[in-house]
């Protein structure tokens, strides 16, 4: 189905994936102090699966979740569970808004390793703008004596690496399937392979958490939808920097459900990691590549 492009509505759509998708990392937050990450991870797929399969069967049908090219599915769904089990390892420890700051060098990642895996060109401007972003990290992480540079710092940058990887997948994928069984299989094979390696350490579900599971599956579900919308309706190169809007909401959550804010460190690491992120964005937009659909999330 073709829509018409609206750049207005595309941005609304996005920033309301980007809040939802923020909220549902909140959830991970509060389920990772008492689960294990494996056990998250797979209730984070297993909770957005059916929310996502109604979208799916409703809007596109059922011949939209074939698959093409298993081999690659099978590579996001482990990549994405390396990443959300990262992701939520480190949630434990970290703020939202210090891992979503650390998080953010994952664009920077897809542009280095677009080099070695699909043969493209990274002109020197780029390059300095990579460069100048992981800085940016260092920043945040602080390393040294007092340092803040720890195991959950550099879990989040596993996740960001895993993320990068499985962008570049994405744009393999785009060419024979469809972004409908990208997400369902995305988070069929993640639920299965964390619930099957979660069984030896498994942490028996207390119903008092069902409400926030459940919220946390649709507010997963709810942000692939609004994310899905805004590029049916915009130019990915416009809405792929709101995406750095998800900090704001963080920030939110932290102050709202933790009573944190962000040290220093992490507003300065932050604003050197999105500059060079819009950079980066803006001079895929002057060279006309168009940045990767973002189809998955921590």
């Amino acid at each position: 189905m073709n829509l018409q492009r609206s750049p207005s509505r595309a941005v609304a759509w996005m920033v309301a994936a980007v809040a939802c998708f923020s909220l549902m990392d909140a959830g991970m937050k509060q389920l990772s102090a008492s689960y294990p990450s494996l056990e998250v991870t797979f209730l984070r797929g297993v909770a957005s699966l059916p929310f996502v399969l109604v979208w799916v069967l409703a809007s596109a049908g059922p011949r939209s979740l074939i698959p093409r090219r298993w081999g690659l599915h099978l590579l996001r769904g482990g990549l994405g569970m390396a990443m959300i089990g990262c992701f939520v390892f480190a949630l434990r420890d970290l703020p939202l808004s210090t891992a979503y700051t650390i998080y953010f060098v994952a664009p920077l990642l897809i542009a280095a390793l677009s080099v070695p895996l699909l043969g493209e060109r990274v002109g020197p401007r780029r390059w300095v703008a990579i460069g100048i972003g992981l800085v940016g990290v260092l920043v945040v992480l602080r390393p040294g004596v007092g340092g803040f540079i720890s195991v959950p710092g550099l879990m989040v940058l596993a996740a960001a690496t895993a993320y990068a990887i499985a962008a570049i997948t994405v744009s393999l994928l785009t060419r024979t399937d469809t972004s409908q069984s990208m997400v369902v299989w995305f988070l069929v094979i993640m639920a299965i392979g964390a619930g099957l390696l979660a069984i030896p350490g498994w942490v028996p579900l207390q119903m008092a958490h069902a409400p926030l599971i459940a919220g946390m599956g649709l507010a997963g579900a709810l942000g692939q939808i609004a994310l899905t919308k805004a590029f049916q309706l915009g130019e990915a190169s416009m809405i792929a920097p709101l995406e750095y809007s998800g900090l704001v909401w963080v920030i939110g959550w932290d102050l709202a459900f933790w009573g944190q804010l962000p040290d220093g460190y992490t507003w300065a690491g932050a604003a050197i990691i999105v500059a060079s992120g819009l950079y980066l964005l803006h001079r895929e937009r002057v060279n006309r590549q168009e940045p990767p659909k973002p189809l998955d999330h921590p």
